[in-house]
């Protein structure tokens, strides 16, 4: 049986992976209760752990996992910044975090190696992509009119890839956005797999 805390710990754990798609920190949990330390929040996952209805990864930060996804095949997708889904701006600074995916769900190999990027702007949504999701990506050859990320000279964007007459160039799912077509060089950092939507 677990301890009135416990149960909030728990139930907190759950609702904050639902909504945020990672789990909360050491951190997150220490504040949230406001406990004394992050040791105190930590001695509350260990208690978790022994009563087994947590299962912690060694070594790894928000490495939490509950025992029923045991059985299936999650990744670690890492979370690289933010990618403007929008005009191109500038490539972000790679942010850490990462979001725990079950690959089978995504049609992925268990050998995949995705990444996500977290979208920002409108002019995807014609592809149902919204502003603060995540798409999940993976490093491959692009096919025609399939979604990717694509450093366009030098700059970072979620597009559609379209090749008429031999030329490549990027489109937009809202008719508000022009086709983007490089100057210089166009390199597909990865095709879009699957979205992450963490509020909605």
């Amino acid at each position: 049986m677990l301890t009135k805390r416990q149960q909030e710990l728990l139930e907190f754990l759950h609702g904050y992976q639902r909504q945020q798609g990672v789990m909360p920190s050491t951190r997150d949990i220490q504040s949230h209760f406001g406990f004394a330390s992050q040791t105190a929040a930590m001695s509350h996952l260990r208690a978790l752990e022994r009563k087994g209805v947590i299962r912690r990864l060694a070594g790894k930060a928000r490495a939490v996992i509950f025992p029923d996804e045991m059985d299936r095949e999650t990744v670690d997708v890492p979370v690289f910044g933010m990618i403007p889904a929008g005009f191109t701006a500038d490539n972000p600074e790679m942010a850490d975090g990462k979001l725990t995916l079950d690959l089978r769900t995504m049609g992925l190999q268990p050998n995949a190696k995705p990444f996500a990027l977290k979208v920002r702007g409108d002019s995807m949504i014609g592809a149902h992509i919204v502003h603060g999701d995540y798409v999940i990506l993976e490093k491959r050859e692009p096919k025609q009119r399939d979604i990717v990320a694509a450093l366009m000279d030098g700059e970072t964007t979620l597009k559609r890839f379209i090749v008429e007459n031999g030329r490549p160039f990027l489109r937009a799912e809202n008719s508000q956005y022009p086709d983007l077509v490089p100057l210089r060089e166009l390199i597909i950092q990865g095709v879009m797999v699957g979205l992450f939507r963490p509020h909605h």
